[in-house]
């Protein structure tokens, strides 16, 4: 454990970070699987700029790496260029 003020207000720091980019990971995860299970037409296609726009916030934030929400992003779409 550490012993002066600077380490430990880290440790609070990085807590309450982890804890946030969890939760924010959870949710991206939660969206692309629920816009998965999405019958390809007229719901994916309107839903797609939603997801796309949490991706790039996620993308931004760090929660995901800028390459894999350029991946993540082009594998959707594939999905509504299919309807």
């Amino acid at each position: 454990m550490p012993v002066h003020e600077s380490p430990k207000k880290r440790m609070r720091q990085d807590e309450r970070k982890r804890v946030v980019n969890k939760a924010n990971r959870t949710s991206l995860r939660k969206e692309i699987k629920s816009y998965r299970e999405l019958e390809s037409g007229e719901a994916s296609k309107a839903k797609y700029p939603s997801i796309s726009s949490t991706i790039d916030r996620a993308a931004k934030k760090g929660i995901v790496h800028p390459r894999k929400a350029s991946r993540l992003k082009s594998r959707l779409s594939r999905k509504t260029v299919k309807a």
